[in-house]
């Protein structure tokens, strides 16, 4: 049985980064806190802790001992906050992953029911790779991953993929590039200056094997892992970018760019990716709810499906 309490002071000093700032924060000595974490080392039977110098490093058990008392304390703060809120409406904080292949503004409609549904939620985002959003995700540190790609068997990482939907994708440019690509596309992308998503997005693999197919050789101007950085560029004349026709308008108002034409065969699909089955948590069914019923429903009814690609229903 894990003591808590011990556990709480290896907590402190692995956040205030060593056993005499952490007595201070704490108002115990540093022999009592000293005690106390060999206590919880005995009863782990693990060293958490190297000494190095007069620094005390986490060793690799410690890192995961950390991760996990982490998020321990930090749902005991949310419980502290829920109980002594004054007012009627209790805060709950919803984490959700972002693939940095995923456009801003899709996060946001994805996103947005559920702030509607709850006005006391507290959404915290983090933009991140895949590979760091999924670790994420089997420590519990995050409810959702949202991504334009599934969680793979491969990962090793308990999850369900529950698709939101799938939209055709489309090629834009200002219009000055528009005028003179647009005539004859897609052929027309033969040389053209041409900006692609990252290595970690899903179309970047779809569009390298649809532009080979089509015996296409675009001139490739830049790679960018951030979309919006990718449009920055694309807005300033710098090349052409292919993007989910679900967001067309916001793509061509926001960035002054014009649509050179639509690929209908190619599919970008987009995923909440959860440690669950089933939805249950409000948030997620809202957001599930709302993209199948809404955003993606004028393409294609979403199925959910888990990680093993069975239908989930």
């Amino acid at each position: 049985m894990i003591n808590y309490k011990q556990l709480y002071y290896f907590w402190a000093v692995a956040k205030h980064g060593g056993i005499t700032r952490a007595s201070e924060q704490l108002h115990l000595t540093p022999q009592t806190i000293s005690g106390q974490l060999s206590e919880l080392e005995k009863g782990f039977e693990a060293t958490l802790f190297d000494r190095v110098g007069r620094r005390l490093e986490l060793t690799a058990l410690g890192k995961l001992a950390y991760s996990y008392a982490d998020e321990i304390f930090q749902v005991g703060k949310e419980l502290e906050n829920a109980i002594t809120k004054k007012n009627n409406i209790r805060e709950r904080v919803f984490r959700v992953g972002i693939s940095s292949s995923v456009p801003k503004s899709i996060a946001y409609k994805l996103l947005s029911p559920a702030l509607e549904k709850d006005p006391g939620i507290h959404l915290v985002c983090k933009d991140n790779n895949l590979e760091h959003l999924f670790a994420d995700l089997a420590l519990h540190k995050t409810d959702l991953v949202i991504a334009d790609k599934p969680l793979s068997s491969d990962v090793g990482i308990k999850g369900y993929n529950h698709l939101l939907g799938e939209c055709p994708i489309a090629f834009y440019a200002t219009p000055a590039l528009a005028e003179r690509y647009r005539p004859n596309f897609p052929h027309s992308l033969n040389n053209a200056p041409l900006l692609l998503p990252g290595e970690d997005s899903a179309l970047r693999i779809m569009l390298q094997r649809w532009l080979s197919q089509q015996s296409i050789n675009p001139i490739v101007k830049g790679e960018f892992d951030d979309t919006a950085l990718m449009k920055a560029f694309a807005q300033e004349g710098v090349g052409i970018f292919p993007g989910p026709t679900v967001i067309d308008k916001e793509s061509q108002k926001e960035h002054g760019v014009e649509m050179l034409g639509e690929i209908t065969e190619l599919k970008i699909r987009y995923y909440a990716i959860s440690a669950e089955r089933k939805l249950r948590h409000p948030s997620v069914v809202a957001i599930s709810e709302a993209a199948q019923q809404n955003l993606f429903a004028p393409h294609q009814a979403a199925r959910n499906i888990d990680m093993d690609g069975h239908q989930d229903i």
